[in-house]
This record gives C-alpha cells, structure tokens and sequence, in this order.
C-alpha cells in the first residue's frame, strides 16, 4: 500500500501493484485543496478513485510550506509509479482564470499563489485549476447526483460556502472565472461581517467557521435551531439563483450540509419552495450529492480532463 511522506495522511488507498501501469496511462491526478484539508488522488477513466491520502491543511503563513506539505501528499500518492499524464486541481477562491493565481479566504498564506505555474514546473505535466466548487459541480455531472442534467447549481457548505454552475450543458466561469460564489450572496442584509468585506453573506452566516464563532462550539455539535436556520439560509441564497438561472436542480455537499443531513435539506427545501413563485420554478430541489466524501477529487479530475469547460475544451454529454 502506498504511503504519503510528510505529514502524516489520514486515508490511503491502493490498487493492486499489477494493475499500476494500466491504470496511470488511462488516470488523472487529483488535487484538492481546502481550508480544512489537502486531499489528492488517482481517479480512473470511469470517475472511479482508486487511490487518495489527505493530510489536514497547515495553519501556517508560509506560503512554502503550504506548498511542500501539499507536493509531500501528492508525491506519496504517486511513489513507485508513474505520473499520470494530466492533473486536475479543485482549490478554494477567488482566483484569476484558470489558477494562474488563486487566494483562498480560508488559506490566508496564499495570497495571489501561482498555484498552476508552481504545480507545472514541479510535476511536470499539464496542470487544469478550478475553483473546488466549480470542480464539484463538473464531478456531479459527470458522474453524480447532476448526471445528464444540462443546467443546476452545485454547492459546498463546509469551512466555508462555494458553488459552481453548469448552464446548458457548460461549465459557467463570468468574466473572471470567478461564476457561482454563492457563498458571498447577502442572505443577512444586517447580518454577520465577511471575510470579503461585505455583511450577511451566505458563508458569514451558514459556514462551518460562522458557525463556530455564533455557537462557540464546532458545526458537528450545532444544535437542531442552528441546523434548520442554516438550511433556511442555504434555500433563501438557492431561490434567487434558481430564479435567475432558470434551474431546477441544487446538488449540495460539503461536511456541514451532509454531516447535517435530513433536517438541514428539509430546511432548505421548504426555504426555497416559500420563495420561488414563478410558473418556472415549479419543482425546484435542493439534493445531497450524489459522490459524498469522494466528490472533491473526483471533481478534480474532471476539471484535469477539460470536462464541460465554457468556451475552453467541451460540453457535458
């Protein structure tokens, strides 16, 4: 079995030695990078994760060193094999198009990281970065809950908020590449300061880390209020894109949402059903995800293969 170097990794999971050339002509190397964590892995040509390790994400302000726990992760998931021939990299926002520079909210050591460029030079291969939430939704139209559907929203609620959009079959990126950040749409015009510097946004008030700072104690241990507010919340933000957009679907992951489970969607499905008025949103859902924990990287992946990418490589089947 393989073992990641540097810090220690949480998981890894291996596929038979005899199979280890097969699988790295046809595979993509994943990468996720998260406010929480650091997951990477090696996901088959059928979306399938045969091998992954994560190691929790370091709370230092050296931007090298966040970097060399990353490439220590990804290099143990990798040993004894050869490198796949492209890597897929889901990261938290905002970022200049295509990860050329990525600055996480939640990873304040990176601040305009040339995370591509850095990544190229030291793997040596064609290196794609999405926003983790635009990666997710590609995931879950791949192979996920989203699956043949050509237009939804897809979401995380963890440490903190994201989404990503796919539109007529396409992955939406705006002017900036920045689409989907539903995280920082005021549902709160009073509410909680941001760390985008706005008041009440989504992520300010419905995150893991809002959480945490309104109850003094981890989401996991949210009491039943606290978990029907955030559903609340999650299908006010939900309703105004539906209504926008034109969509019926909302695929939701993320430890806060699922880790919430019925009553959270319960929640946020009466939410968005209260305000969506229109003859056409009639139906509208909010849904777990379909590709829970492995989500992250199998969205990684896809966003490695150029799947859905407006304007940039091709449309969702």
């Amino acid at each position: 079995m393989m073992r990641g170097t540097g810090s220690d990794p949480d998981f890894t999971v291996a596929i038979p030695e005899s199979s280890e050339d097969g699988l790295m002509a046809q595979a993509t190397l994943a990468i996720d990078i998260g406010g929480t964590k650091l997951a990477s892995g090696i996901v088959a040509s059928d979306g399938q994760v045969v091998r992954s390790s994560t190691v929790p994400t370091p709370t230092t302000s050296d931007p090298e060193e966040l970097f060399e726990v990353l490439m220590n992760l990804v290099d143990g998931v990798v040993a004894g094999s050869e490198v796949p021939a492209v890597c897929g990299v889901g990261c938290g926002g905002p970022m200049e198009m295509g990860g050329t520079s990525v600055s996480p909210l939640n990873i304040p050591a990176w601040d305009g990281f040339a995370l591509k460029g850095r990544l190229e030079e030291r793997l040596g291969i064609p290196v794609r970065v999405e926003n983790d939430a635009k990666a997710l939704a590609l995931g879950e139209s791949w192979v996920g809950a989203a699956s043949g559907v050509q237009s939804f929203l897809a979401m995380v609620v963890s440490t903190g908020v994201g989404g990503g959009l796919i539109v007529d079959g396409r992955l939406l990126d705006g002017e900036s590449g920045n689409a989907g950040h539903i995280g920082h749409v005021v549902v709160e015009p009073t509410g909680r300061p941001c760390l985008c510097g706005a008041q009440g946004c989504l992520e300010a008030e419905a995150s893991g880390t809002a959480i945490e700072a309104i109850t003094g104690r981890p989401a996991r241990d949210a009491g039943p209020e606290m978990v029907e507010r955030c559903g609340i919340l999650v299908g006010r933000a939900v309703a105004s894109v539906v209504t926008l957009l034109d969509l019926r679907l909302c695929v939701v992951a993320g430890s806060v949402a699922l880790g919430f489970g019925t009553p959270f969607f319960e929640a946020a499905q009466r939410s968005l059903t209260e305000r969506t008025g229109l003859t056409y949103t009639d139906g509208a859902r909010i849904v777990p995800a379909g590709l829970g924990a492995s989500g992250p990287l199998i969205g990684a992946a896809a966003v490695g293969l150029g799947l859905g990418q407006s304007g940039r490589d091709e449309r969702m089947p």
